[in-house]
């Protein structure tokens, strides 16, 4: 291993020990939700919609809208991993479950539409 894959493997071992502390996602929140709230909400904003500044500035699409919504799991799975247009890649940074919490989580936003 070299020192940036330990550097990641800590970091992962803390947020998971940070996490056990804390409890875990508040209660009614889902792995999925937390997650998002950490990495998307930037350009996402909260309820996914992208009505935010920097979601308007990149012209990022609502993740409730229909074009969205009927992606496969497999091609928002893969837009979350490798990253699409000027969102960035998260494969290496969120483990492949978690990459699915975020998907399920934005299968969640599209039914608060």
């Amino acid at each position: 291993m070299n020192e940036t894959h330990i550097r990641w493997l800590v970091r992962g071992l803390l947020a998971i020990a940070l996490t056990a502390i804390a409890g875990g996602p508040s209660r009614g929140q889902s792995a999925g939700e937390t997650l998002f709230k950490a990495k998307c909400v930037m350009c996402h904003g909260p309820d996914g919609k992208a009505e935010v500044p920097m979601g308007k500035k990149l012209n990022v699409p609502s993740l409730a809208a229909p074009d969205v919504q009927k992606q496969s799991d497999a091609q928002l799975t893969d837009a979350v991993t490798k990253g699409k247009n000027k969102m960035p890649a998260y494969d290496g940074k969120l483990a492949k479950e978690q990459i699915a919490q975020l998907v399920a989580y934005v299968r969640e936003l599209g039914k608060k539409q």
